[in-house]
């Protein structure tokens, strides 16, 4: 795996692009870690870790993507908002496992962990996001 920078997208954000594979995961927790802990917002860090993981092994395992983009957003100062994008255009859907199912369950923990959590259709594919609150004292 290559090194990437990730990239300031100005309001204030991140975003990195990365392979669709599974070591992405770690690096897609890396990057949510430190957008949030440069924000002073470490106390999310081990959620939005979580959450990014979910997502990205989502992209990886119902996709056909050769590409993610991690986007690590504030579109307000109460929100963080935790996005990843890919090039195909079905939407995400919550699975349906039976107990014994190890797999399934993956947008149940991000709806557990986030505030909300959705996808917003693009020309080129979607974005699937969860959105964390920010704690009062941050």
């Amino acid at each position: 795996m290559t090194a990437a920078r990730p990239t300031a997208t100005g309001s204030p954000g991140y975003t990195e692009r990365m392979p669709c594979e599974p070591e992405s995961a770690r690096r897609a927790r890396l990057l949510v870690s430190a957008a949030l802990n440069t924000w002073g917002m470490g106390e999310l860090a081990e959620v939005g870790a979580q959450v990014v993981a979910e997502l990205v092994n989502n992209a990886i395992d119902h996709t056909r993507c050769r590409v993610v983009r991690v986007l690590v957003t504030r579109p307000t100062e109460g929100v963080v908002r935790i996005g990843v994008a890919d090039n195909c255009k079905d939407t995400p859907e919550m699975g349906d496992p039976d107990d014994d199912s190890e797999e399934g369950r993956g947008l149940f923990l991000v709806e557990a962990l986030s505030w909300r959590w959705g996808y917003d259709r693009k020309r080129w594919g979607k974005v699937v996001w969860a959105e964390l609150e920010v704690p009062a004292q941050c």
